[in-house]
């Protein structure tokens, strides 16, 4: 089966950003971070060794909770094109 274009776009940003070696704002982060889990369908809680990380990366999943699957997808790619490629 082919993969669609979202996923396939979406694929080529989650690893843009695996190879991206640059500082990011905390709260960017946070963002894609809660955007890649719905984007796998990863409920798993987050798995620092850090309580206060714990709970941040919780919250950022607790604001994105009624995304669907799709949108964080196209959410995850938008940030990604707008802000870490444009500006770095």
């Amino acid at each position: 089966m082919k993969k669609e274009k979202l996923h396939i776009d979406f694929d080529k940003a989650v690893e843009f950003m695996n190879n991206f070696t640059e500082p990011l704002p905390a709260d960017l982060l946070l963002k894609l971070y809660a955007y890649y889990k719905i984007a796998n369908r990863n409920y798993s809680n987050p798995g620092s060794s850090t309580p206060l990380i714990n709970a941040f990366k919780a919250n950022a999943l607790i604001q994105a909770k009624s995304i669907k699957r799709n949108d964080a997808m196209k959410a995850y790619i938008k940030l990604v094109k707008n802000e870490v490629r444009k500006k770095h």
